[in-house]
């Protein structure tokens, strides 16, 4: 007997073309399935909340609010596409053009980099700062009333170390920067 409660047709039910299951099948107990499943709800309805607030109040995305955050903390607001990307979580294709827009609207204008001509920066500009700055109060209430409002201090802790445990797996080369974010000098 299975210690999931999901439904595993007999060898003899299942499709000839269906991949066997290996016998080593490690199923989630009901404790595991239930955290997961929640797990999962979260990751699915917290960026429509977060989307949701921004677009209301700023007219951005979560992803054009964090890149203009992410550069607003840098040294002279500026950072190589590469280093932003890595601070941001995202490939330098989607990066890449999610700063187009933003250029679009005159808050990051691109400029080579002086130390290495090959790579290019992107730099907060001062219509960029004033956006992060006029939206970041209400991104940050709603963070503070979807998430860390809603755990007591020694959960918020928690949930620090269960995420970064989960990103040594997501991301075990360390090429985001999220796990030494606040190593970095930036509050925690």
């Amino acid at each position: 007997m299975t210690d999931s409660p999901l439904p595993r047709p007999a060898p003899h039910e299942q499709h000839p073309d269906a991949p066997h299951e290996p016998a080593e099948t490690r199923w989630l107990t009901p404790h595991e399935l239930r955290t997961w499943v929640r797990l999962a709800a979260v990751v699915e309805l917290l960026p429509g909340v977060l989307d949701t607030q921004l677009q209301r109040d700023a007219g951005l995305t979560h992803f054009e609010y964090f890149t203009l955050a992410m550069l607003s903390e840098a040294p002279d607001r500026t950072l190589r596409m590469t280093a932003l990307a890595s601070r941001t979580n995202a490939t330098l294709p989607r990066l890449s053009h999610v700063v187009s827009r933003l250029e679009a609207r005159g808050f990051v204008r691109r400029e080579p980099c002086a130390q290495d001509r090959r790579a290019t920066n992107a730099v907060l500009t001062e219509a960029g700062w004033d956006k992060v700055v006029a939206t970041a109060p209400g991104h940050v209430a709603t963070v503070r009333e979807h998430v860390v409002d809603a755990l007591t201090p020694e959960q918020v802790g928690q949930l620090g170390d269960i995420t970064a445990a989960l990103l040594t797996r997501l991301d075990p080369e360390g090429r985001m920067a999220a796990l030494g974010y606040a190593a970095e000098g930036t509050p925690a």
